[in-house]
């Protein structure tokens, strides 16, 4: 069985991240927040989310107690669990660039944000549900406005699929779909401070790259992917 949550439906909200966890700080119990606009959100290092005409704005805060080097797989075990709940709901296929973009097509139709501290982890979940006019690079989910129902059901269902996950342990999840889906596996990519080939993905959700000098591993930072020209 699923791991119970409350879920909090607000109109506006600073940041759903925030307000995720400042309930379950509160309560104890594990809590989704889903909002229709946020005036202060934040993506991955920082970045601030532009606001589309209709979006997901959601946040899950919840206690985990896998061991630290495999609490770093969460974040791909969350875009996973999106991808899963968008080709359920939208109906459309996404692709995955490492660690959690959300990709359809070529451009981004959301992110992923994980946060944790002291076993609590809060997992943030943007998406583009409809954008009439969108920013360079970006895109929405629907071709025409879903209507408010279309984030509820998205955030329910991909909260539902990454419990499911969750609960079959730290090392129950078969990353093939994830990499089936990936953008960045089997791609040039580049770093600061370097550029190979990504091919795999490591046992604690590390990007694995073949480069001149070898294969390393990429646990954060920005990875690019090269244009071929």
């Amino acid at each position: 069985m699923a791991t119970p949550y409350d879920i909090v439906q607000l109109t506006e909200t600073p940041s759903t991240q925030d307000e995720a966890t400042e309930r379950f700080e509160e309560s104890g119990t594990a809590t989704l927040v889903v909002a229709e606009r946020q005036t202060a959100g934040r993506g991955r290092q920082g970045r601030s989310w532009v606001q589309p005409d209709r979006a997901l704005f959601s946040s899950l805060a919840f206690d985990n107690t896998w061991p630290p080097d495999r609490k770093t797989r969460i974040p791909l075990i969350a875009a996973d669990a999106v991808a899963d709940a968008i080709s359920d709901v939208a109906r459309v296929a996404v692709g995955l660039k490492w660690p959690n973009d959300i990709l359809l097509g070529t451009k981004k139709a959301g992110g992923i944000l994980v946060e944790s501290a002291d076993g609590r982890i809060t997992v943030g979940c943007g998406l583009n549900l409809w954008w009439l006019d969108p920013i360079d690079g970006a895109v929405g989910l629907f071709a025409t406005d879903p209507g408010r129902t279309a984030a509820i059901d998205l955030a329910n269902g991909w909260v539902h699929n990454l419990f499911a996950t969750l609960e079959a342990g730290p090392d129950g999840w078969d990353d093939s779909s994830y990499i089936d889906r990936s953008a960045t596996i089997g791609s040039l990519v580049e770093w600061d401070g370097g550029d190979g080939t990504a091919v795999g993905i490591g046992p604690d959700g590390s990007l694995i790259v073949a480069t001149q000098d070898g294969r390393i591993s990429i646990h954060a930072g920005d990875v690019h992917l090269r244009r071929q020209v």
